[in-house]
């Protein structure tokens, strides 16, 4: 299920700003655009990025900027920074073509009627918004189709190279992000990254100026305008925002920080390894509660339907089956003879306890309303026809059982952001990457552009 897409809708998906160029390699070979007047503003590898490319996005996240109000930083600096972002862009889909992903019209346009549910609009609405937007519906296509391509590629680079561990998990409940349970922040953050070896005279001028943009941040300057203008970190061209993030997403020295902010404030001057951060609290929820549970121990039958088992017929022989139970017949024997749910038959048809939201809606409503012992009527799911009953029900406190299914789910995050940004600085460090500007040619690093976290 597609979570992020282009424009005004909903953030940019793998927005990174990666922008050092390869010294020594040679000048790429490409084609100059028909237009005379469309300049070529940036080569990337074998490819282009034209001058009314550069200024559509522009013009697409200076709308985005002010309607979420933040102040827009000076021309020149927000261009650069979204120059940056398509580099990075760029890359990783040329990444993808070459090991042979693609996105069908099919498939975009399934992504599209998800993007228009989840803005709860209909394709035809969100077709004729887009329109509005710089590019018109044309560039928002062909936007979303690189961030599936782009998808499919981390998929397969990054999320499924993960492995976390049981030991890992106790690790992670010990520690600072476990205690911390279940709480969220919504954060906004700015980032002045450091060369992995800086040199002492790079790190005393990057300190100077984070301290800078705290002293502005202390007196009121708009958290979002500085992360736009100065930020290092993906998230900078939507004002630094982060959005909500839970506890064990975030690196223990930024927990730390967290704990000690009320909604609003900023942190002091952080240091990483990755360089210096200050964050910004904007809201925080959770932490520390409880969850207590209903539990339900069950046990069923099941008869499954398909091309040669109609409804009517698996109904048929579940009502059967239930007369017979309710005559005296044991249902844990009637289960391992009859029902086709090889997991459970084995045990005479017993799921063990229960969750709720651990079966599907059909079959949890139908458990929900049987008392102990009772037998239900036939029950249809996606599976086929279910008999069912419920043996006992207790309330449970599952805290640590959830607590531990959300640490793996964090670690994976966490896990998943550390390597998805290795393997874009050895994709950065690979590619040929220059900047026209000015009618000058530009080929210079940044200060860590390719070693942020």
């Amino acid at each position: 299920m597609l979570n992020t897409f282009p424009n005004r809708f909903l953030p940019i998906l793998f927005g990174v700003l990666l922008a050092i160029p390869c010294a020594g390699m040679a000048r790429a070979a490409v084609t100059e655009p028909s237009d005379p007047i469309d300049r070529i503003l940036i080569v990337v590898n074998d490819e282009i990025i034209t001058a009314s490319e550069v200024e559509t996005r522009v013009r697409t996240v200076r709308a985005r900027l002010a309607s979420q109000k933040v102040t827009l930083p000076p021309d020149d600096i927000l261009r650069r920074q979204v120059m940056d972002r398509m580099v990075a862009e760029r890359l990783q889909q040329q990444a993808a073509r070459q090991l042979g992903f693609t996105v069908s019209d099919e498939r975009l346009d399934r992504a599209i009627r998800q993007v228009a549910e989840q803005n709860k609009k209909t394709p035809e609405e969100l077709r004729r918004e887009s329109e509005k937007e710089p590019g018109g519906y044309r560039a928002f296509r062909e936007e979303l189709r690189g961030q599936l391509l782009v998808q499919q590629l981390v998929e397969r680079e990054v999320n499924n190279r993960i492995f976390i561990s049981e030991a890992e998990v106790e690790n992670f409940l010990a520690g600072q992000a476990g205690r911390d349970g279940g709480a969220e922040y919504n954060i906004s953050h700015i980032l002045l990254g450091l060369p992995e070896s800086a040199s002492p005279e790079v790190i005393a001028r990057a300190k100077l100026k984070v301290e800078g943009l705290l002293a502005e941040l202390r007196k009121g300057a708009d958290f979002g305008q500085l992360a736009v203008a100065n930020s290092q970190g993906q998230n900078a061209l939507e004002g630094g925002g982060l959005g909500w993030k839970q506890a064990g997403q975030l690196p223990d020295l930024f927990v730390s920080a967290l704990r000690t902010l009320k909604p609003g404030s900023v942190s002091e001057v952080l240091r990483s390894p990755s360089g210096f951060h200050i964050l910004r609290l904007n809201d925080q929820r959770g932490g520390g509660e409880t969850l207590q549970v209903t539990q339900t121990r069950v046990r069923h039958i099941l008869i499954k339907t398909g091309e040669l088992v109609p409804l009517s017929e698996a109904q048929r022989r579940i009502e059967q089956l239930r007369e017979r139970i309710a005559n005296g017949v044991d249902f844990a024997e009637t289960a391992r003879a009859h029902s086709e749910d090889v997991g459970s038959a084995a045990n005479g048809g017993d799921l063990g306890w229960v969750n709720p939201g651990q079966t599907v809606p059909e079959f949890e409503k139908a458990m929900n309303a049987l008392k102990p012992g009772a037998l239900s009527a036939a029950v249809k799911s996606p599976f086929g026809m279910h008999l069912i009953q419920v043996q006992e029900r207790r309330e449970r406190d599952v805290s640590q059982e959830r607590a531990a299914a959300t640490a793996r789910s964090q670690l994976h995050a966490r896990k998943a952001d550390e390597r998805y940004e290795q393997w874009l600085r050895q994709l950065r460090d690979e590619a040929f990457v220059e900047y026209r500007l000015d009618g000058k040619y530009e080929i210079q690093p940044q200060m860590n552009t390719d070693k942020r976290r």
